[in-house]
């Protein structure tokens, strides 16, 4: 009942300026969004600064083969926004106010049905309604810093690709050293967290991001996570921009730290493996959290006729200490290319990923190994392999059929309660995505 609600008042939000007009078909697919400038409206609020949208995901996942059990899911996002330019409303020169919310329904087949880490898409959550970004930005000495402050997601800037926004596994987005490794996930999709980012351009190829959050680990279903328990997560990312073979590229270095409590993989606080019967069971615990990251960025083949489009690679790749994280290295790339068989807004792609199982926790399974003598199978990593088509059907509508192969669902992470059941086999998940400019 209470998505219900939600949905009701969303749709009713959306749909109010809109009520008087009447939908023409004849150019539904020639307009930039599915309901048009209702009535006008829409044009006289953007003269003003004002721009308000919706958008829905739908995803529609199965997997026929692998998996802890095979099934099939649909889950999707709806999500209402504002933006709004204040130097045209409020004649306040360089700033942008930006407020997004999401209502998040159906269920995701990584926790239904595959038992993987790292999920399977990059909109699955649980089913609620909550507001996500609510920040102000502003922009200063001719653009060269912006200062953005308020609820912010640092998956929105941070540790991001320019091409692999395409693929729908969401290790190619907030990669599994964060979205695993930090309470709740740190700020990032689906809960935002207080902070402030500030952005400065060196040189035009030189710039330099830095992001400061709540490192609170405690989530609000609404989404209004204003908690502070003094903790801190800050995040630094250099970013260089260059011509390669006459083609552009952009490479990033990264590092960040997190303030809060974490778990050691293996020993208790007496030193005692976790495993040992005669261990108290608590895990030891460590003060911070920290780690690296590079990324890759590279035009590889230029369509006629365009700047920067045709044939791109990404390569990224990122680690943090073993002894307090279950997943110690991260690494994925791949090639997306616009403009296939000759539809020029369409993209087609191939990307793979590796997430690393810490060291600690093998030390841990053959720690188990020795005290029960039961053979059981030695953490390692989880792969995915994704190929995805997105088909532009309008400039508001694509929908994208993607396929991907779950390699070691899991990671073979030791389970102390059930350790020899619970692997998966590898999973072959067929999908289909649809999205839609409201």
């Amino acid at each position: 009942m209470r998505n219900r609600g939600a949905w009701l008042f969303l749709l009713l939000a959306l749909a109010a300026p809109a009520r008087a007009q009447v939908l023409n078909y004849d150019n539904v697919f020639e307009q930039p969004t599915l309901t048009g400038d209702w009535g006008g409206a829409r044009t006289r609020l953007e003269e003003r600064g004002i721009q308000l949208g919706a958008d829905e995901i739908v995803d529609v996942l199965g997997n026929p083969q692998g998996g802890a059990r095979q099934g099939a899911i649909f889950e999707g996002r709806f999500e209402v926004f504002a933006n709004v330019d204040l130097a045209k409303s409020l004649d306040w020169s360089g700033a942008i106010f930006h407020v997004n919310a999401y209502q998040i329904h159906g269920q995701g087949l990584t926790s239904h049905d595959i038992g993987n880490l790292v999920t399977v898409s990059n909109i699955e959550s649980t089913s609620a309604t909550r507001i996500f970004d609510l920040w102000l930005q502003q922009s200063l000495f001719d653009d060269a810093v912006s200062v953005r402050v308020g609820q912010l997601a640092a998956d929105d800037e941070f540790f991001a690709s320019q091409y692999a926004p395409l693929f729908i596994n969401s290790t190619f987005g907030w990669p599994s050293i964060m979205g695993i490794n930090l309470p709740s996930g740190g700020p990032a999709y689906p809960v935002a967290r207080p902070g402030a980012r500030v952005k400065v351009a060196v040189s035009p190829q030189l710039s330099l991001m830095t992001g400061v959050f709540s490192g609170d680990p405690r989530v609000d279903d609404s989404g209004f996570d204003f908690h502070m328990n003094g903790d801190v997560f800050a995040i630094s990312e250099l970013a260089y921009s260059m011509t390669m073979f006459e083609l552009p590229g952009t490479m990033k270095l990264g590092a960040w730290i997190h303030t809060g409590t974490f778990l050691d993989q293996r020993y208790d606080a007496a030193h005692v493996s976790l495993a040992d019967p005669a261990s108290s069971g608590v895990p030891a615990t460590h003060r911070g959290d920290y780690g690296g990251y590079f990324i890759l960025d590279q035009l590889l083949w230029r369509r006629n006729g365009t700047s920067d489009s045709g044939l791109g690679g990404f390569f990224r790749a990122g680690g943090d200490p073993s002894d307090r994280d279950l997943i110690e290295f991260h690494m994925d790339g791949g090639l997306t290319y616009a403009g296939p068989f000759g539809r020029d807004n369409d993209t087609i792609g191939l990307g793979m990923s590796f997430e690393q199982v810490s060291a600690t926790q093998r030390d841990l399974t053959t720690d188990f190994r020795g005290f029960t003598g039961l053979p059981v199978p030695a953490p390692d990593f989880e792969s995915a392999l994704e190929i995805s088509y997105q088909a532009q059907l309008a400039s508001w509508w694509i929908v994208q059929p993607d396929v991907q192969w779950i390699i070691h669902p899991g990671g073979r992470v030791l389970n102390r309660t059930n350790p020899l059941t619970g692997l998966g086999a590898d999973a072959v998940v067929l999908g289909l995505r649809t999205a839609a400019s409201l």
